[in-house]
């Protein structure tokens, strides 16, 4: 039980950190690869899959603190025919870090969810994948996505996050990409 109220705990503080809601599970998944990559994260291990960097270790633990009542999820339609999670963190969360952390991750739930998945895809290849043209091997992997107009875009948040990284002296350097 203690890895797993580990896991737990862990989820359902990224939810509360990040100003007590998430929309989307590969949002969740972004924001808290951010974290982990300004050395603000509790340690998640990330893959790579369709959607960019994945933690397996954070899916667990969400549906864990769903289940202990620590987030609430709801399930809505979404205009393409599919469906997306909006995740809440509960009471049992625990109170809000209103530090470093928070500040980090409030602004990373306000990039556009396409954004945020490029740009930690390119973070990604670059840092997990050894690539030298991240971008460029974005593009490739993800040809519907990321039209030139989007990766500009990506890019920009990007460098926008590392300005923001920079200002409050995150424990860990964005990669430069």
């Amino acid at each position: 039980m203690d890895e797993l109220q580990h896991k737990m705990d862990d989820a359902a503080a990224i939810v509360r950190d990040a100003g007590g809601t998430i929309i989307g599970r590969t949002r969740l998944q972004k924001v808290a690869y951010f974290l982990e990559l300004a050395g603000l994260g509790p340690g998640y291990r990330f893959e790579y899959r369709y959607y960019g960097p994945y933690s397996e270790e954070l899916a667990e633990g969400i549906s864990a603190a769903w289940v202990f009542d620590m987030v609430d999820e709801t399930e809505h339609a979404a205009k393409w025919g599919g469906t997306y999670s909006i995740f809440k963190a509960t009471d049992k969360a625990g109170p809000p870090d209103n530090g470093l952390r928070a500040r980090f991750a409030k602004e990373l739930t306000k990039i556009d969810a396409i954004l945020l998945e490029l740009a930690a895809t390119a973070a990604y290849l670059k840092t997990e994948g050894g690539y030298d043209e991240p971008w460029k091997e974005t593009h490739r992997r993800k040809p519907d996505k990321a039209s030139k107009e989007r990766l500009e875009a990506a890019k920009q948040v990007f460098r926008d996050l590392r300005g923001l990284q920079e200002e409050l002296r995150t424990p860990k350097q964005l990669p430069d990409i």
